[in-house]
């Protein structure tokens, strides 16, 4: 069995903790590096419901997408959700690690999968990484559709295929358009907007869409944007990353036993549709 220094060595390979955002706060959060590790839980969030399922399962190490502490704290009392969270993980000797922006841009990365799920055959980073002589590293993917789809058939696909939550998936744009090349970005894409037109794709999917930049992107290009949720998006890396670290763990005789949690912590737990079509009919 490993040591987690020796697992935490095999992630860092994967997901660099340099390549991070300099905002970002990614890496070991808790675990002592001589503990053996048998089993790992892979999930987007690091809430108290994913860490329970960690104690639950058995894990010795609990791998998460978004940090823990994101923005620093100076407790880490159980009075607190989040110092809740910590309590739970020490007492149980589950070690929390985390893969944020560093994820992101790796190859393969979140929008990698993102891509992988949807069904799109990825030709290169939207926003490549200057450091990568490859140029397959970056943020997001430029894709490409093997056969062209309307975009109310893309969105139809994107809600087959993602994860189901309570917002499934809104659209901007002429639902009979057709697609032939796409970009997608795990997570908040919205600051992404100038990449993807200079990119000249004909629609981009990604997730937290605000009302002003998206009426803005819109008035600039007949560019088709579809919004689905943060969670869902990202969700499919999970199974990415678990499928990597078995790679790692087969290669070296570990046996480790890998999961991904399906549990769902979109934070939004219901949607009710609007009752009428008519734009004429919306309140000013």
């Amino acid at each position: 069995m490993p040591r987690l220094s020796e697992v935490i060595a095999a992630l860092e390979s994967l997901w660099p903790a340099e390549r991070a955002e300099s905002w970002d706060a990614v890496g070991t959060v808790a675990g002592d590096p001589d503990q053996q590790v048998t089993r790992v839980l892979f999930a987007v969030d690091p809430v108290q419901e994913i860490v329970d399922e960690a104690v639950n399962l058995g894990a010795d190490l609990l791998v998460t997408h978004h940090p823990l502490y994101l923005r620093g704290t100076t407790t880490v009392a159980a009075t607190h959700f989040k110092g809740r969270v910590v309590h739970t993980l020490i007492k149980n000797d589950i070690a929390l690690h985390v893969a944020h922006t560093n994820a992101d841009t790796a190859d393969p990365g979140v929008s990698d999968a993102l891509a992988g799920a949807l069904g799109l055959r990825v030709t290169g980073p939207l926003v490549p990484d200057p450091t990568d002589p490859a140029g397959r590293r970056g943020l997001g993917r430029l894709c490409a559709l093997d056969h062209p789809l309307t975009v109310r058939e893309l969105a139809a696909r994107a809600a087959e295929r993602l994860p189901a939550t309570a917002q499934g998936i809104r659209v901007a744009g002429d639902p009979e358009a057709p697609v032939r090349t796409v970009a997608v970005s795990g997570g908040s894409g919205d600051s992404l907007f100038d990449h993807v037109r200079a990119a000249g794709v004909d629609a981009f999917l990604t997730a937290d869409l605000r009302h002003h930049p998206v009426s803005e992107a819109r008035a600039h290009s007949p560019l088709a944007l579809l919004d689905a949720a943060h969670w869902a998006t990202e969700w499919p890396w999970c199974e990415l990353a678990a499928s990597q670290l078995d790679e790692i763990s087969d290669r070296h005789g570990w046996d480790l036993r890998v999961h991904v949690s399906t549990t769902v912590t979109d934070p939004w737990t219901a949607h009710a549709a609007s009752t009428t079509s008519d734009p004429l009919g919306a309140p000013n």
